[in-house]
Order: C-alpha cells, then sequence, then structure tokens
C-alpha cells in the first residue's frame, strides 16, 4: 500500500505504515506473506487458514517481533518456496536464532522451522501458531488426530469453549467447501487448541507447548527446536466445476429481522484523568453520556483523595456514576467495603451504582493453573450490598470475557453483570484488530447463554490496553507503534479508531446491552486529543463523534441492517420516539469502497462524512451535511458515514 505520511497520520495516528505483504500463488491456493508470518491462506478463493506464524514469547507473553534477514522468495506458476532467517534478542542479552522454509504447490503447504540458541533461552512459548476462522467455521465437524493416533469426530465449539477444545493434537481436519477439506498437520511437539475468541480473537489457535506444562520455561544452550506444518488440501471436485470469485460490485445494504433498544454510552475515568476529565466536562460537556465510569483500586494507592475528585465530577455532571471497585480482600471484606462506602458518603460522592470485583481475579488464571486465594464472590456480593444498600451493586470481571467465562461469578443477586475486552493481546496489525469485530457476537451470544437476560454492561473497551491480566505489565509505547498489549495505540487518536468502534458498536447492538463503554473522555482512552497527535491539541478525537452519536441514540430501538460483506462495511440503525431515524456507516478497510443503500429506501436524508478529508474540521466540531441523493455512497478508509431522516 502506497499511502503519504501525512494521510498515514490521519488514517493510523501514525506516520508508520504496515509493509505491503507478499502475494504468493500456486495454482489454486494462495497466501499473503507478512513480516515472517502467512496470512489468509486460501484455496479457490476460500480463506482455509487465517495464519501460520512461528512465534516466540516473552514471560509477560509479549511477542517478539524480530526483523528478518536473508529473505528469500521464489514464485512459480505452480509452486513457491521462501525462504529466511531472524534473531530474537531477550532483555538478558541471550540470544535465539530462527531459520523457516515454506514451500506451496497447488495442494499442499509447508512451513517448517528451526529454533536454535548459543547462550540459552526465556520463553513462555517458541514454536508454530496456526489460526482458524470463524466466520463460516464454527459448530462444524472436524476430525481431530492425537499424538497416540488415535482419530475423534468432533465440532469445533459454536459457544466460546473457557479451556483448550482439543488437545494433544497431530492433525485437523475441516471442510473448505463442498467437495474440498483441508488437513493441517503438526509434527514436533504436541499441540493443543485453544478458543481465541475469548479474547476476541477472531480464530480458533492451535499452538505449542501445552498450557500445562511450567512456563516461562528455558531453551538450553545449543537446543535446537525443530516444527513443522504441513497443509493438505483434497479437492474432489469435477474439474468443470467453477472457480470461487472475489467480491466485486458495492457492498450492499439491507433491512434485518433483529430489533431492540441501544445501550446507553459510558466514559471511562482513573484517577489520574480525573482533574483533566472535570475541566473537559466545565469547557466541551459530557458528549451526551449517560454514564461516568470510575476506576477505584485500593491497591494501586487509591484512597480518600481519589473519591474527592469523583465527587468533584459528581457535582458538574448530570448523568449516572459506577465506580469499578477492586476488592483487594486483605481484610475482612465488611471493613474493607464499609470503609469505602464510608469515605464516599463523607465526600458527597452521588454513587448510582459499584461494579465489585476482586483484585486478584484481574489476573488470568490459564488451564494448569492454580486458582489465586480468594474469598467467595458471594460474600463480595453481601458485603458490598451491606455497605452499599440504596444503590445497585453490580459483578463480573473488570478484565476481559476470557475471566468471566473461566470463572463464573454467582449472578443472581446481582444487578447486572459485566466485562471488558481488547483487541491487541495477540496480535496488533491492523487486519487482526478489525478482525475481533468477527468475535463480539460469539462473545455476547455466550455471555447470555450463561447469564441469560441478567442486564449486561460491556467495557471499557478500547483498542490500547489498560491492564494485562497475562503478563505483570502492559507495554510500553514510546515510539507509537502496533505492539500488543500497549497501554496507547496510535490508531485510537484517527479514523482508524472511530471506525473501530463504531463498528463494534454495530456488532453486539443486538444483544440488549444495558451499557457499552468504548472510551475515557480525556487522556490516551478518552475523546480529546493530546500533543503530537493528528488534531490539534484540545480538539477532538475521530472518535468523540462516534461517541457523541451513539450516546444519543441511547434507548433508541434498533433495527438490524444487514451487510452483504461485513468484514468491509458495518452498519447500526436506531429511530427514536418521535420518528427520528439515524444510520451510521464504518467502512473498517483500508480501501475505498462503494456501498449500495438502495434496499433501505432512504428519502430525504442528510449525511455527513467523516473522513480523511474532513476530519480535521470536524476536530473543531464542524462537519458539513449534504443532502443524500443515493442509491450508492462512496467511503473512503476508515471513514464513518451518518445518515439522518425522519419515519414517514
Amino acid at each position: 500500500m502506497t499511502i503519504s505520511a501525512d494521510r498515514a497520520f490521519l488514517l493510523y495516528g501514525t506516520t508508520q505504515v504496515e509493509p505491503a505483504p507478499t502475494e504468493l500463488k500456486a495454482g489454486r491456493l494462495t497466501a499473503k506473506l507478512t513480516g515472517g508470518a502467512l496470512r489468509r491462506i486460501a484455496y479457490d478463493g476460500v480463506e482455509v487458514l487465517r495464519a501460520i506464524s512461528f512465534l516466540v514469547r516473552d514471560r509477560d507473553w509479549g511477542t517478539y517481533d524480530p526483523a528478518l534477514s536473508d529473505l528469500t522468495v521464489e514464485q512459480q506458476p505452480e509452486k513457491f518456496i521462501v525462504r529466511y532467517r531472524s534473531r530474537c534478542t531477550g532483555p538478558d542479552g541471550t540470544e535465539l536464532a530462527i531459520a523457516a522454509t515454506i514451500t506451496g504447490t497447488p495442494e499442499t503447504l509447508t512451513f517448517e522451522a528451526s529454533a536454535e540458541t548459543p547462550t540459552g533461552f526465556e520463553t513462555n512459548r517458541c514454536g508454530f501458531c496456526i489460526l482458524h476462522p470463524i466466520v463460516g467455521l464454527a459448530g462444524s465437524p472436524v476430525t481431530v488426530e492425537h499424538v497416540d493416533g488415535s482419530v475423534e469426530q468432533t465440532h469445533l465449539p459454536d459457544r466460546i469453549e473457557p479451556w483448550q477444545p482439543f488437545k494433544d493434537m497431530r492433525a485437523i481436519t475441516h471442510t473448505v467447501l463442498p467437495g474440498v477439506t483441508a488437513e493441517c498437520r503438526m509434527e514436533g511437539d504436541t499441540f493443543e487448541m485453544e478458543d481465541q475468541r475469548n479474547w476476541s480473537d477472531a480464530s480458533y489457535k492451535t499452538y505449542v507447548r501445552p498450557l500445562a506444562l511450567p512456563w516461562p520455561y528455558r531453551i538450553a544452550a545449543g537446543e535446537t527446536v525443530t516444527q513443522k506444518i504441513t497443509l493438505d488440501i483434497r479437492d474432489a471436485r469435477d474439474e468443470s466445476q467453477a472457480m470461487q470469485g472475489a467480491d466485486t460490485g458495492p457492498v450492499t445494504l439491507r433491512w434485518g429481522e433483529g430489533a431492540g433498544n441501544l445501550p446507553s454510552i459510558g466514559l471511562a475515568v482513573s484517577p489520574d484523568e480525573a482533574a483533566a476529565t472535570l475541566a473537559a466536562l466545565e469547557d466541551i460537556g459530557d458528549f451526551g453520556a449517560q454514564e461516568l465510569l470510575l476506576h477505584f483500586d485500593p491497591d494501586a494507592g487509591h484512597g480518600r483523595g481519589t473519591i474527592e475528585a469523583f465527587a468533584a465530577l459528581g457535582h458538574h455532571y448530570r448523568g449516572c456514576l459506577t465506580m469499578e471497585i477492586a476488592v483487594p480482600c486483605q481484610r475482612p471484606l465488611g471493613e474493607e467495603m464499609e470503609e469505602i462506602a464510608a469515605v464516599a458518603h463523607e465526600a458527597g460522592l452521588p454513587l448510582d451504582a459499584v461494579l465489585v470485583s476482586p483484585s486478584v481475579d484481574r489476573q488470568s488464571t490459564p488451564p494448569g493453573s492454580a486458582w489465586p486465594d480468594c474469598p467467595a464472590l458471594d460474600d463480595v456480593y453481601t458485603a458490598a450490598k451491606t455497605a452499599f444498600p440504596a444503590i445497585f451493586v453490580g459483578g463480573g470481571m473488570l478484565s476481559y470475557f476470557t475471566e468471566i467465562n473461566r470463572k463464573r461469578v454467582p449472578a443472581e443477586r446481582l444487578a447486572f453483570v459485566s466485562h471488558a475486552t481488547n483487541p491487541i493481546v495477540h496480535a496488533a496489525d491492523d487486519d487482526s484488530v478489525m478482525q475481533t469485530l468477527e468475535a463480539l457476537p460469539f462473545i455476547t451470544r455466550s455471555l447470555r447463554a450463561i447469564y441469560g437476560e441478567k442486564p449486561y454492561r460491556i467495557g471499557p473497551s478500547t483498542i490500547p490496553m489498560r491492564q494485562n491480566p497475562y503478563g505483570s505489565r502492559t507495554m510500553d509505547n514510546p515510539q507509537g507503534g502496533r505492539i500488543p498489549m500497549a497501554d496507547r495505540d496510535p490508531r485510537h487518536n484517527a479514523l482508524f479508531g472511530a471506525a473501530f468502534a463504531l463498528g463494534y458498536a454495530a456488532r453486539v447492538a443486538g444483544v440488549g446491552l444495558e451499557r457499552l463503554t468504548l472510551s475515557a473522555m480525556t487522556g490516551p482512552f478518552g475523546l480529546i486529543a493530546g500533543p503530537g497527535e493528528p488534531m490539534p491539541e484540545g480538539a477532538l478525537r475521530p472518535l468523540a463523534h462516534v461517541v457523541q452519536s451513539l450516546a444519543m441514540m441511547a434507548g433508541w430501538t434498533w433495527r438490524e441492517v444487514v451487510s452483504d460483506r461485513p468484514h468491509e462495511i458495518l452498519a447500526l440503525a436506531g429511530e427514536s420516539r418521535d420518528g427520528e431515524r439515524v444510520l451510521l456507516l464504518a467502512n473498517i478497510t483500508p480501501e475505498t469502497s462503494e456501498v449500495d443503500l438502495s434496499a433501505l429506501g432512504l428519502a430525504d436524508a442528510s449525511l455527513a462524512i467523516l473522513d480523511e478529508t474532513t476530519v480535521l474540521e470536524a476536530a473543531h466540531d464542524r462537519i458539513d451535511e449534504a443532502t443524500f441523493t443515493g442509491p450508492q455512497l462512496t467511503l473512503r478508509p476508515y471513514a464513518i458515514a451518518r445518515l439522518g431522516w425522519r419515519n414517514a
């Protein structure tokens, strides 16, 4: 992709542009080579595997991103061969050298890699990860061959499986399309699969090594790790059958059957941002948000001063105030909760609800690990209800769906359940982040399967990670790169972040959420630009316009809009009680898209577009409106469109 630095800054918040992948082709088999990994491995135009990569992770599950050397790509009509080397350097100066060879023929793909260390090397994982896509495969039949030679006829999970659905794997076979199957064989170690939808990844991940084994572990000096992945395509179709064509023509939208109500919108407030949030409330307003979600963590030193700062916010904000409390559970629960409640009362903090969760539950408990000591959740909720008898008490997890899926909370006495998500737990490239939107309907449907119609809240869910349940820290990102588990992400500040947030809201609209929190008001998770960003300091980030529109539509009747290519265009529509209708569209790709709205029957609609040509004016809250003359609409990369009309 050729793109200017200035344009990249508006789209991604950074002048760093991801290098274009190398297209590989052998007959009907195609793949994209990106940084030593294979992406979108397809046969006859249909995605077979989302990725194959040889990964090395550190003790905090951070992924090394070594530069490639000696890269060669040989491309012939019916064959391709790729070779490269790379080197990982540990924090203690240790070295791990990797050599890889990838070979593709029309019906077979092999990926071989070896890693050796002259010094010894500490890692949580060193080996292959294979990603199967979820759309079209969730719940479908597969054949699993185990390391002992036994064969199991089973299914990929439809609801999100909290633990590994398959262990001790040697191969897995699935149907690609009628008459075409794919076997993925894994050699060199014992593999197992986890359901990465837990973390909102759009994949099932088969990986090495089993999580029941200790980690981190050390590869000994002089030891060589060698593994091989073989993908065999078996095509039993008649040769006369047509090949699958690529998506062409405009994306079409139509009304669906789903209906419900749109959630209210929250804004997160950390103690560090309380003063800046107060100033923003006074200078700019609350963006129409219905709730401030106040983060309180005594283990992080939050105390009376924090609650007093929150109380000052309460005097200037007329919406709901919910305080999420990471309960230390170090003293009798009644003492801890009564102390917090007493300080809140003395400070005059007008809370509407508290969301309580033991502090220790923010850390993940992977398969094979011992659950940390923690009081019974019923006791935590009882203490909270006793201390805060006049307000709602909610529970769940202050971390991600993974944790609430693995540690089911007793929700019978709770007013609501809640969790967050984060799209950069495992990968942070642009495609992977946007693909996480595919997993959200599976997350919400799985949550509903567990907790029924219990009022349900999601957030804060942002691109940057506010906490890392899988390691000791989030990752610093001073250069503004695309880094997994980073505490800041430049795309949050740019059009990409706005498109992601609207796509998120569209994907969860049908589940009947009570509240959705997609940002803070200020700071690295917020709506107001800081120094060195695409928007002028103090102006509005593109995300602000999405949050403001969603807040305006809170409580409106949701009407489903179906996109025939949801990996390109997502849409959200709502209708107010007095007949006002709004349709929001997001282009979630780096390419310009044509959208056909003729099936929606819009008439006399106003149109405003937020894209690279209007975003700087929009930063000062100026977006020009025009009349939509349709039926087609052109959306530039990561553009947002807002159409408004009244019900006849």
